[in-house]
């Protein structure tokens, strides 16, 4: 019983780390939807009056289509991993700088705060609320009357 235990668990750790992962659908968010999406009428595009013989303009969209594939392609085999790496160990360090930081000062100064606002609001009921209440005593039967000369 207990290996068995110790067995799912080792599996549920496993499992996070490698997650299966899409193929297919490699934006499922879609985060670059609008961004990096480029194709040859985006960056290249001839107004009427203006138009290039058939030939090249299909040589052109053939060139860039093909070029900007194989670019994509070789740069990504080449520096892909040593990018990913990268970006993982600057996540890395933000994710511990944030968990081993930035909410215990957050958390310290929560609580610095709560004591000196307590103190704070003890010296106001204490000082200022007997102050002004006299002063709305005095200044109570104080009338103002309006009056518009012609």
């Amino acid at each position: 019983m207990a290996d068995q235990y110790n067995t799912n668990e080792e599996k549920i750790l496993r499992d996070s780390h490698t997650k299966e992962i899409d193929l297919i659908n490699r934006d499922p968010k879609q985060i670059n939807e609008d961004v990096v999406k480029v194709d040859f009428e985006d960056v290249i595009a001839e107004p009427d009056g203006t138009h290039s013989m058939d030939g090249v303009w299909k040589a052109s969209y053939t060139t860039f289509t093909v070029s900007k594939y194989w670019c994509y392609r070789i740069l990504s085999a080449v520096f892909g991993i040593p990018v990913a790496l990268l970006w993982g160990f600057c996540f890395a360090c933000i994710s511990f700088c944030h968990i081993w930081a930035v909410m215990p000062c957050i958390k310290s100064y929560l609580i610095e705060t709560q004591c000196l606002s307590r103190i704070y609001a003890l010296c106001i009921h204490t000082f200022c609320d007997p102050l002004f209440e006299a002063l709305g005593k005095i200044f109570s039967s104080v009338r103002v009357a309006l009056r518009k000369e012609v």
